[in-house]
């Protein structure tokens, strides 16, 4: 079995192993994952943190060793917190930008060691925050496909890189998602930080938001933005009527 890690900022994970394939979710920095095969420029990978399958391009990676990925795997690294933290990469003295959620992996110090390449981190290391104001520095995101920073983020990327600053590891998909937690049967129940999933009209899981009161949801929908939840499901006053159907309210702390 071979091993990687991400040694660039953000890298696309693609259905297909192609330019042209639709972006299913990206890699953050330090993020470790196993290579499962290999297509001409393209490796399918499978991820640590989540075991998310897709394919990325094979010069945007670094390989690691057996023994480091397991050690990745059962003491995950610090994370970053703020929206952007500058890593400079001392080979070069260069600047890489890191989002949120970001793994400072194998970090000594202020220096993360990626194999032979070294980045010094500016700023501050292990800030955390409330989960409300982890998902409320989100406001105004917009929407993207396979996204999972504050330069674009989908609904179920937004849900799991909030949780997961608040240490909570849960699935990359909503409809997986969604098979985790303890129900929450009515939204009257509800509590900061619980998860309302919504369905389309065949009953598929589409759809994922964060509760911040019982009236009250943060998701990702053209934007990140806060809206109106009741039983029958969202209320966009944007435009003026009901965008997602209530399927279910899950509790995962």
């Amino acid at each position: 079995m071979e091993y990687g890690i991400c040694n660039l900022a953000i890298v696309p994970m693609r259905a297909e192993p192609s330019d042209r394939s639709e972006m299913v979710s990206q890699l953050l920095f330090g993020e470790a994952f196993e290579v499962t095969e290999y297509n001409n420029k393209w490796a399918k990978i499978l991820t640590a943190v989540d075991g998310y399958v897709g394919w990325i391009d094979r010069l945007q990676f670094a390989p690691l060793g057996h023994i480091a990925y397991e050690d990745l795997h059962s003491n995950p690294a610090p994370l970053t917190y703020r929206a952007v933290t500058q890593a400079w990469k001392i080979p070069d003295n260069s600047v890489i930008y890191l989002s949120a959620g970001s793994s400072l992996a194998f970090l000594q110090g202020t220096t993360s060691n990626l194999g032979n390449q070294k980045f010094e981190i500016i700023g501050e290391i292990g800030e955390t925050d409330h989960l409300a104001n982890i998902a409320l520095s989100y406001l105004n995101a917009p929407y993207l496909w396979g996204g999972r920073t504050h330069f674009g983020i989908d609904c179920s990327g937004f849900t799991q890189v909030v949780y997961r600053l608040c240490g909570i590891y849960i699935k990359r998909d909503a409809s997986m998602q969604a098979k985790e937690g303890t129900p929450v049967e009515d939204l009257a129940q509800t509590k900061l930080g619980d998860l309302a999933f919504f369905n389309n009209p065949e009953g598929k899981i589409t759809h994922v938001g964060i509760i911040l009161n019982s009236g009250q949801i943060i998701h990702a929908s053209g934007k990140v933005k806060i809206d109106t939840i009741d039983n029958e499901g969202i209320w966009s006053e944007e435009l003026k009527r009901y965008t997602h159907k209530l399927h279910a309210i899950k509790r995962y702390f």
